[in-house]
């Protein structure tokens, strides 16, 4: 099941280590305990003995040592034991951890932690989706945003953008999902632009509680989303017949919350456009493959983002046709969890029409192979004797180029 799909021709001799820089990423949502015990009726398949945190932490532990990736992006991640064994673990590894626990009384967070033999930390932002005096984000949901610097020299740039999140789980509410999402899209661009307009280069991971080629997945790869008379209950997917027909409200999130349907921060979004506009001034002839930043058309029922993002897996598997799943329970079993990335000039393939505003890019070396649903009731789905978690953990190797 543990099987690195990477590409045995890419070689890095002694010059290009002075170019460019190789890591790897891990998503995992590792079931709070908590959680766990709230929801007991997706676990009866499962035998009581191995749902107890004294058993499953020694497993999830084992996973990340096994998988010894240099960033990990963890969901789920429980206060308490955050506190008292997580952290002080991998800290032991060599990581250094970053935490953004939910708001409310929701006992569990996000995590981020990165090796520090490999990465220093520029910045951390958390970022809370619940806002008091709007109605419609009345959730606890959090995300979290690093800025990381490689710490040899290299001649690729010097910052990567690293993202995670957990969002809102409930397949009918769509509206709070795409805000959500704008709100930590808005904070990516607020901490990953750069003085020239250009990003650097970003992962983004996490359980976005939405299925491949859904609406919100389709938006996060093509950066855009005409959300007009889109059922609420269709935006993630997760569920194929939807009670109601409420649709997306126009616009979707109100003008106070201060995030564009850029999915940027307003006031940002007038600097930059104050400084496009300068600059087309100056150079009234350049061309708009060299533009730096993409200003979205002005149309209602429109959403936009500045990053052309590709996904690490592809969601079938590639000889079957059969679809990849990242989490299975009593209920059945589906691809929720993700690990996007903004791909190199020589790695945009999917998205060939993109203008590349990334200073610099990552390459996709390989991948951890995921299974299938059927593979997974062989061993009893998630979690089992081997596997403590009720999703399964995502793995990419990246090469930062320029």
């Amino acid at each position: 099941m543990k099987i690195l799909e990477e590409d045995k021709q890419i070689s890095q001799d002694n010059k290009d280590l002075q170019e460019k820089f190789d890591f790897t990423v891990m998503s995992y949502n590792i079931l709070s305990q908590d959680l766990l015990e709230d929801n007991s009726h997706l676990y009866k398949h499962c035998r009581h003995q191995i749902l107890s945190w004294n058993y499953r932490f020694p497993n999830i532990l084992s996973d990340i040592k096994q998988l010894d990736a240099d960033v990990l992006c963890l969901q789920e991640v429980q206060e308490d034991h955050y506190g008292a064994e997580i952290k002080p673990s991998l800290e032991a590894l060599g990581y250094h951890c970053e935490y953004k626990m939910r708001t409310g009384r929701k006992p569990d967070g996000c995590a981020i932690c990165f090796k520090t033999s490999k990465f220093s930390l520029l910045s951390s932002n958390p970022v809370e989706f619940f806002r008091r005096n709007i109605p419609l984000l009345d959730r606890d949901n959090v995300g979290l945003v690093v800025l990381l610097q490689p710490r040899f020299h290299c001649k690729a740039t010097a910052a990567i953008c690293v993202a995670n999140t957990h969002l809102l789980y409930n397949p009918r509410r769509g509206d709070i999902k795409l805000t959500q999402l704008a709100m930590l899209l808005a904070e990516i661009t607020n901490l990953a632009i750069q003085e020239d307009g250009r990003f650097c280069p970003l992962v983004l991971c996490g359980d976005f509680n939405s299925v491949p080629h859904s609406p919100l997945y389709n938006f996060l790869r093509e950066g855009k989303l005409n959300y007009e008379g889109l059922p609420i209950g269709k935006v993630s997917g997760q569920e194929q017949s939807h009670k109601g027909k409420r649709i997306l409200s126009i616009p979707i999130w109100p003008q106070s919350l201060g995030i564009s349907q850029d999915c940027m921060y307003e006031e940002q979004q007038k600097q930059r456009e104050k400084e496009r506009e300068r600059e087309e001034t100056k150079e009234t002839t350049l061309e708009a493959s060299e533009e730096i930043m993409i200003v979205a058309q002005r149309l209602p029922t429109y959403l936009h983002h500045s990053f052309q993002l590709s996904s690490a897996y592809s969601h079938y598997l590639s000889d079957s046709g059969v679809p990849e799943v990242t989490t299975c329970h009593s209920r059945g079993a589906v691809t929720v969890d993700y690990i996007f990335y903004s791909a190199a000039r020589d790695d945009m393939s999917q998205q060939p029409e993109a203008e590349h505003i990334f200073d610099g890019g990552l390459k996709l070396l390989g991948r951890l192979s995921l299974v299938t649903e059927k593979d997974l009731w062989l061993v009893n789905g998630l979690p089992n004797e081997t596997s403590s978690s009720d999703h399964l953990p995502l793995l990419a190797k990246f090469r930062l180029e320029e």
